[in-house]
């Protein structure tokens, strides 16, 4: 094993990493009986950090 492979890195410092960058995350859940679909659920989900730097995408009020 080299010194990469031992490293530990914080559920804090993952969380940075990976809000920083931005996660994408997709599903379908299908509730189905019978060969009948009951109930459908779709989830489409960005997420990610916000700093003064990125402009907000509705307009400022006063």
């Amino acid at each position: 094993m080299t010194v990469v492979e031992r490293r530990e890195v914080a559920l804090v410092d993952l969380l940075d990493r990976l809000l920083a960058g931005g996660v994408v995350i997709t599903g379908d859940i299908t509730l189905r009986i019978a060969d009948v679909d009951l109930v459908r659920i779709d989830l489409n989900a960005l997420i990610s950090s916000v700093n003064e730097q990125v402009p907000a995408p509705w307009p400022e009020t006063e």
